[in-house]
């Protein structure tokens, strides 16, 4: 049996859900669509649709004593400085300096719920 996809989105558990949405909807720079308040909020991206999620009262074991999230969200941006000024603008700025790696540069900072956020700018080919 093969597995037939139609779709693949990332949720993310929220223990403060309208910080988390509140967040990447100023990160981003748009409303989530759906959005079910305190229960679900979806945001668009190219190539990912991010939805953000409250746990049930029943399942909050599942997500109690995380102290950081162990998601990496990685945004390829075009100016790496200009993401920089906007995260920081949000109250979240990177922990670190910009590194290079080999396929370009980042830097890594933190949303609301800890989760890892890799800001990442590629290197552009000389034509």
């Amino acid at each position: 049996m093969v597995l037939k996809l139609h779709s693949a989105w990332m949720v993310v558990a929220a223990r403060n859900w309208q910080s988390l949405v509140t967040f990447y909807g100023q990160l981003l720079n748009q409303s989530p669509q759906p959005c079910i308040s305190n229960v679900y909020a979806e945001f668009q991206l190219p190539g990912l649709r991010l939805g953000i999620f409250e746990p049930k009262a029943s399942d909050e074991g599942e997500f109690a004593g995380c102290t950081s999230g162990s998601m990496s969200l990685c945004l390829e941006v075009e100016n790496l400085e200009a993401a920089i000024a906007h995260l920081t603008q949000l109250g979240y700025p990177p922990a670190a300096e910009i590194t290079q790696a080999s396929h370009g540069r980042e830097v890594y900072a933190r949303d609301p719920e800890g989760n890892r956020l890799i800001l990442h700018q590629a290197i552009v080919a000389n034509p």
